[in-house]
């Protein structure tokens, strides 16, 4: 089968999304497919994909079409995309979007739509309540510009959690939706790595502990309600300090402002964005991982702390409630409080978090590996394939 991916970028710096898209391609290649991904990147993100793709299992498989970063009128008409894509598509079996308002996105469907290529879409949290309440007019205007016809003429809509399926009921889509959650490679896992150069790294003194947030520091990840929450937990916890990985979507300066206000200088460090190795150093010397979202699709840091075997505070927002269930981690409010005492809970009982943080990595390696995700990815192409009419013969 040959399949082809649509992302707009591949900066891991933008989130998930970009992680996702490489281990699933990579996955889908291991199993024996042509797979092909589309993206507009410049020379250094390239370089830093592949760099990072050394560590992903099948990588070197996938067969990359990269355009430049285009301008605002190329963003928009999607000329010198629209014929690579052509190109690309002409004897592809199966079409997979990743996003939802990018132009090149709807481009790439209409394409579809015009060859008989079925497709689906992965909108990764973009069409839930929340997301669609942020400057709420763009995103009218972009659905009735051309995302809700690519929408609605989707063999299926790929939600990464049953929450998804339902926060995406108001939108009134025609397409079914089929749930494909995220995972990992056990490869990546099974042997984890010393935690000391991470430690020599961040220079912190003998004995001290540390809370870990790894993601984009964008205001729906919650990092103030990290602050408020943290501001209790130092108070409870004298040796512990909160470590905060992750490029700067945004919300970084506000923050920072927070940690100055309530005196947290000394207990709060900012190491920007961590990958490969030095990423999984950090979350296997973290005494407890915290992501205090607003809103996650399903979000790759969480699970990746999991498989790296540390507890986890999330909330009810990150949409991963088998996290309680498993006894991995504590499932919370929004309300700083309650994000503290997860925090607190965890960090006063070793024993617990230990227990967690077997939980967590065997939660993981029985269900969320990429290479039984590409499988499920891979029957429901078929599956749909053959039930749509419009599809190639």
């Amino acid at each position: 089968m040959k399949i082809v991916h649509v992302i707009t970028t591949m900066d891991p710096d933008k989130g998930g999304p970009q992680a996702v898209v490489m281990r699933l391609a990579a996955a889908q290649a291991d199993l024996g497919h042509s797979v092909h991904v589309v993206s507009q990147v410049d020379s250094n993100v390239a370089a830093r994909m592949v760099a990072l793709g050394r560590f992903i299992p099948g990588f070197e498989q996938i067969r990359w079409h990269l355009l430049p970063p285009p301008g605002r009128v190329e963003a928009i008409l999607c000329r010198r995309a629209r014929p690579l894509m052509a190109h690309v598509f002409a004897d592809a079996d199966q079409l997979h979007l990743h996003g939802v308002w990018e132009p090149i996105l709807a481009s790439a469907a209409s394409i579809a739509r015009r060859i008989g290529l079925p497709y689906c879409v992965c909108p990764a949290g973009m069409l839930d309540t929340w997301s669609l309440a942020q400057k709420p007019w763009k995103k009218k205007l972009a659905l009735a510009l051309g995302c809700r016809k690519m929408l609605d003429n989707a063999a299926f809509i790929h939600a990464l959690n049953r929450d998804e399926v339902e926060l995406m009921q108001p939108v009134g889509l025609h397409a079914p939706a089929e749930i494909i959650p995220n995972g990992v490679f056990v490869e990546e896992f099974e042997q984890l790595p010393p935690p000391d150069p991470f430690l020599d790294l961040i220079a912190r003194p003998p004995g001290r502990r540390y809370v870990l947030f790894l993601s984009r520091l964008h205001y729906k990840k919650g990092l103030d309600l990290l602050a408020h929450a943290f501001r209790q937990v130092a108070e409870e916890c004298p040796d512990v300090d909160l470590v905060v990985a992750g490029p700067d979507g945004g919300a970084e300066d506000d923050f920072r402002t927070l940690v100055r206000r309530f005196g947290l200088e000394k207990r709060v460090l900012m190491v920007g964005p961590l990958y490969g190795e030095t990423k999984l150093q950090a979350l296997v010397a973290a005494a407890c991982f915290c992501l205090p979202s607003r809103q996650e699709g399903f979000s790759i840091a969480i699970t990746e702390a999991l498989a790296c075997g540390t507890p986890v505070v999330i909330t009810h927002a990150c949409h991963f409630p088998e996290v309680a269930a498993a006894g991995a981690g504590a499932v919370v409010t929004l309300e700083p409080a309650d994000i503290a005492g997860g925090m607190i809970g965890i960090l006063r009982n070793r024993g617990m978090a230990e227990t967690m943080g077997r939980n967590g990595r065997r939660l993981v390696f029985e269900n969320y590996t990429w290479p039984r995700i590409a499988r499920l990815t891979t029957g429901l192409y078929e599956a749909y394939s053959q039930a749509d009419p419009h599809a190639a013969a």
